[in-house]
C-alpha cells in the first residue's frame, strides 16, 4: 500500500470531520496542549504551560505501521486521540488506523460522544449501525478501498472483514476522546457484574448461558 494513497484518504477523512460541528467545548485560544500529569480536574485535559509546548505535542509517528490482530477479535485500533497527540485536547476532532485479520471483527460498540467516519483503506468491510428504540433498524453494505461510512453518534455499529486478505481502514471523530463502550464488555464483563437475574431476563436466557457469556471476558 502506497504511502500516498493512505495518507491522501487519511487527510481526506480528517477534512470531512473537521467540517462537522464538534461535541467538545469550542477552543478561545490558539490551543491547549492537554498536560495528563496535571493535578487539575477539568472536562478534558488541563492546559499545559505554552511556553513548555513543542512541535512534538501536535505529532504521531508510525500510523502506517499495521496494527497486531492475533486476538479473539482479530483486529486492533490504534488510537490517534488527545491522550496520544497532546495538541488535540479542545480541538473536537481525532482519528484512528483499524486492522483486520480475515475474519476480524470490531464488535457492536457505540460512541457515546461522536460521529464516526470510516474510510476503507485496503481490502474490503461489511459494516453497519442500527437505530435507537422502536424502529432497531439496521444500515449495512459492504465497503471496497475508497469507500467511505458514517457511523452517526452513540448509535451501536461494527465492522466485519469477510474476505480472505486484510483489511485496513482509517476513522475520524468529531471529539478529542470519542469513548467506546463495547456492548458484550459492557453487559457481560462489567465490574461488578450485572446480575444474573437481571441479564437473564433482560435476554430472555438460561442462567447457564449467562454464566458462559460472562466467563468469556
Amino acid at each position: 500500500m502506497g504511502k500516498c494513497t493512505v495518507f491522501s484518504l487519511f487527510f481526506v477523512a480528517v477534512a470531512y470531520c473537521y467540517l462537522a460541528s464538534a461535541f467538545d467545548p469550542s477552543p478561545v485560544q490558539d490551543f491547549c496542549v492537554a498536560d495528563p500529569n496535571s493535578t487539575v480536574k477539568v472536562n478534558g485535559f488541563a492546559c499545559k504551560n505554552p511556553m513548555k509546548v513543542t512541535a512534538d505535542d501536535f505529532y504521531f509517528g508510525g500510523l502506517h505501521i499495521a496494527g497486531n490482530t492475533t486476538n479473539a477479535v482479530g483486529s486492533r485500533v490504534t488510537q490517534v486521540f488527545a491522550a496520544q497527540v497532546p495538541g488535540l485536547n479542545t480541538l473536537g476532532i481525532s482519528l484512528a488506523r483499524l486492522d483486520y485479520a480475515p475474519g476480524g471483527i470490531n464488535p457492536p460498540h457505540t460512541h457515546p460522544r461522536a460521529t464516526e467516519l470510516l474510510t476503507v483503506i485496503e481490502g474490503s468491510l461489511l459494516v453497519g449501525f442500527v437505530t435507537s428504540n422502536p424502529e432497531n433498524k439496521l444500515f449495512t453494505r459492504v465497503l471496497q478501498k475508497g469507500d467511505v461510512f458514517v457511523f452517526p453518534v452513540g448509535l451501536v455499529h461494527f465492522q466485519f472483514n469477510a474476505g480472505k486478505t486484510n483489511a485496513v481502514a482509517i476513522a475520524g471523530f468529531n471529539s478529542q476522546n470519542p469513548g467506546a463502550v463495547v456492548i458484550r464488555n459492557a453487559v457481560f464483563g462489567s465490574n461488578p457484574p450485572i446480575n444474573d437475574d437481571v441479564l437473564a431476563k433482560a435476554f430472555q436466557a438460561d442462567k447457564t448461558v449467562i454464566d458462559q457469556l460472562q466467563s468469556k471476558i
